[in-house]
């Protein structure tokens, strides 16, 4: 099927709607060394209603796809010496999730060092040689980033990085204004270039607000699928409501 076809249908699916991020790293009380369990968190979100699944790992990419049959955006978060980015850095792990059966491949397209001497641009350049049919989501922090995405000829820009690079907002919530910002610019509009809100939505009423800033669609991940997290944001608050 050509690539357009794909997109347009990927795209037509998830519009409008919550795509569920279901991730475990090592360290977290939910990665488990022996056999990946997130494809159990997949299946509950599938059963709520996602239309589509964001993992991490090559594992969770192929049993998340057995479980659920949802489209995939793929990624593979591992820190080499000398990158500044950790989400799909190099050529390897694209490869990997290609080959894992990815739907969509996700990548850091932040303007930060890379151990390879090379920019962004000319990673996604080398991606596109390579694999000229993959879509790809460019996950970036700021509009600046966004802009030189789209340029890269990204087919889909996350807001995901937003609050996690030295120079982006740091914010309790998410970043309301990039999504607006990046979803409203007349130039990514005409490109026919969707933008994906993600990145600190903790609760079903921020979802909503996440969409009404015309984003195509958002992501959510920690306020559903890490215990940890959730536990914790419980706990905060009730020791800053704690009488002194």
């Amino acid at each position: 099927m050509e690539k357009s076809k794909v997109l347009h249908d990927f795209l037509e699916k998830i519009h409008g709607r919550m795509i569920v991020s279901c991730q475990a790293v090592p360290g977290e009380p939910l990665y488990v060394e022996e056999q990946s369990i997130m494809y159990l968190m997949a299946r509950a979100a599938a059963r709520a209603g996602s239309p589509a699944i964001r993992t991490s790992s090559i594992r969770d990419v192929e049993a998340i796809k057995k479980e659920t049959g949802l489209p995939v955006i793929g990624l593979v978060k591992v820190q080499y010496e000398g990158y500044e980015s950790y989400i799909t850095p190099t050529m390897k792990e694209v490869d990997d999730l290609v080959a894992a059966g990815s739907d969509v491949v996700a990548l850091d397209c932040t303007m930060r060092k890379r151990g390879d001497g090379r920019s962004i641009n000319e990673f996604v350049a080398e991606i596109r040689e390579k694999y000229p049919d993959i879509i790809l989501m460019a996950d970036i922090s700021t509009y600046e980033e966004g802009i030189n995405a789209w340029k890269c000829g990204v087919d889909i820009l996350g807001t995901t990085m937003s609050g996690y690079t030295p120079y982006s907002p740091r914010l309790d919530g998410p970043d309301y204004e990039l999504m607006r910002r990046l979803s409203q610019d007349a130039d990514i509009r005409k490109a026919g270039i969707p933008v994906i809100g993600e990145g600190r939505i903790h609760d079903p009423a921020q979802a909503v607000e996440a969409l009404r800033t015309g984003v195509w669609a958002i992501v959510v991940g920690g306020a559903i699928t890490r215990p940890l997290e959730i536990a914790r944001r419980f706990m905060d608050a009730i020791d800053a409501a704690a009488p002194v």
